[in-house]
């Protein structure tokens, strides 16, 4: 039997809240990635490439351009993971046509180089809104929070995705 999407909203709002595990990632913020990120998207502020600026600066030292830090946070691409980074619960939804339509970032500390990055994921919000596609197309936020190595959160990703039905699927629910 399937469920509607009323029941199906009830089951994956107990889910918000939910959590990953910490995630630490694999190397250390430095100034080398930060240079070539730089020098490849042109940017030349000097608190990210001139070092004595840096230090000079309110900060201390070169801090990562805000866009860059997803990158630190990750596994890099060598070696390759070895596939076991936790994950969130699986949402139900009575679609499985997925659109992400948003991620949004929030910066609230400097990364600086030495820096030490980890995150966890969690589930923040689910809700039905309707599409041209699905009247009751499931919308999901999720929240990826960025924590530097004293526990300080420097950052904020949010998530928002929709799942929608095909229109044979919404027409088995009828």
């Amino acid at each position: 039997m399937l469920l509607k999407p009323e029941e199906l909203l009830e089951k994956a709002r107990k889910l918000i809240g939910s959590e990953t595990e910490v995630v630490r990632g694999r190397y250390p913020v430095e100034h080398d990635p930060i240079r070539r990120y730089c020098h490849m998207t042109d940017d030349t502020n000097p608190l990210f490439l001139d070092t004595e600026y840096a230090e000079s600066s309110r900060y201390g030292s070169v801090i990562s351009p805000p866009l860059l830090i997803g990158y630190f946070t990750g596994n890099g691409p060598w070696p390759p993971a070895d596939g076991s980074e936790p994950s969130l619960p699986a949402i139900p939804s009575p679609g499985d046509r997925l659109i992400n339509l948003t991620t949004e970032w929030e910066f609230y500390e400097p990364v600086k180089i030495g820096d030490r990055l980890s995150y966890k994921r969690r589930v923040a919000d689910v809700f039905i809104k309707g599409i041209r596609l699905d009247s009751k197309a499931f919308w999901v936020k999720t929240e990826m929070l960025v924590y530097n190595q004293d526990e300080t959160l420097v950052a904020m990703s949010t998530n928002l995705l929709v799942r929608h039905r095909t229109q044979e699927q919404q027409t088995t629910l009828a």
